[in-house]
């Protein structure tokens, strides 16, 4: 590991985020020394009409607060957002159902300042098989999905495949011509939920020169007991000891200032919901107020993850890659400078 002492701390890149895109939340996000975010500003389950105008509603946001946020669409411009003290918002989406009858609706997307895209969320479509599927039953990647990855591509979107199944998360990376990142996930061999990924599959990314970040996303990281900042550690040097550090990032997922009905919370995400292959096996203290980890329910906390990382023996040239290096090369090779 290199070992140097740090000068003035650079950008650090949430690899996923679903917080309240508001005033606060910017505000929370730049407390915590988060200066740029992989933002889901539509749905994964939206339609193109409803997905423009989701992404409609996000921008203007964005655009009332030009003091605390701006969309982002290069490494260099993430830079320049941190250089100025405000959230890079990089727009982004867990699903291209938006897309599915029509691929050339991505440029339209493209153009309002989508980089980072999903091909699946949990479930199938016509591109590929979600993690809900499992086994056999996740067939991989379509002739369509190949087609999608080619648009991407070409466009300069950066693909991100944390919600595919194993399968089709492996073919897609072998069929890469650029990096490929899988934004949020954790490690298989740590936790074996259908969600995290494989030792063969973070090789297979980083093979492509991309990178895969360690989420905060309770059902990823343990399923006894509510998970710490530990056990969140234990996936993030996993990761890094299978792909090498130049290609480990992390990643909060959490809803941060999203007030939801605990009952509609428990019968879509929670222990009664749609996705029982990833949250079956989580022990009775997962529900809506304990959801998230232990020792990170707010982005605020994101620098008890670089104390963790001193602690477990990195040195600060190291750190800096998992805070926002390796995001930032990803983004030049794919997106430009």
């Amino acid at each position: 590991m290199n070992v140097s002492t740090a000068s003035k701390p650079g950008p650090v890149f949430d690899g996923v985020n679903c917080a309240q895109m508001s005033v606060e939340q910017m505000q929370t996000t730049l407390n915590g020394g988060v200066s740029a975010i992989n933002y889901t500003a539509i749905s994964p389950f939206a339609d193109f009409d409803a997905a423009r105008g989701q992404l409609a509603d996000v921008l203007a946001t964005i655009d009332d607060m030009p003091e605390f946020a701006r969309v982002v669409t290069t490494a260099g411009e993430i830079e320049a957002a941190h250089r100025d003290g405000v959230v890079g918002v990089v727009i982004g989406a867990q699903n291209s159902l938006m897309v599915e009858t029509d691929l050339k609706a991505l440029q339209y997307f493209y153009r309002l300042g989508l980089r980072i895209l999903q091909p699946t969320y949990n479930e199938q479509n016509a591109f590929g098989f979600g993690a809900s599927f499992t086994g056999d039953e996740d067939q991989g990647v379509t002739d369509y999905g190949r087609e999608w990855l080619r648009s991407a591509e070409d466009l300069g979107i950066v693909v991100d495949l944390s919600h595919c199944g194993h399968r089709t998360t492996l073919e897609f990376a072998q069929a890469a011509s650029a990096p490929v990142v899988i934004s949020h996930a954790n490690a298989y061999e740590v936790l074996p939920s259908p969600r995290n990924k494989t030792r063969e599959i973070v090789k297979a990314v980083a093979d492509t020169g991309g990178l895969i970040g360690a989420v905060m996303y309770s059902p990823t990281v343990r399923w006894d007991k509510r998970p710490t900042m530990e056990d969140y550690l234990d996936h993030l040097v996993h990761h890094i000891d299978v792909a090498g550090i130049e290609h480990v990032a992390f990643a909060s997922d959490i809803s941060e200032r999203i007030v939801e009905d605990p009952e509609e919370w428990n019968n879509s995400y929670g222990p009664n919901g749609m996705y029982p292959k990833m949250v079956g096996h989580m022990g009775s203290w997962f529900n809506y107020e304990d959801r998230h980890n232990l020792d990170y329910d707010s982005l605020a906390q994101t620098p008890g993850i670089w104390d963790g990382m001193r602690r477990r023996g990195y040195g600060e040239d190291d750190i800096e890659k998992v805070m926002s290096g390796n995001w930032l090369r990803v983004m030049k090779a794919v997106c430009g400078d």
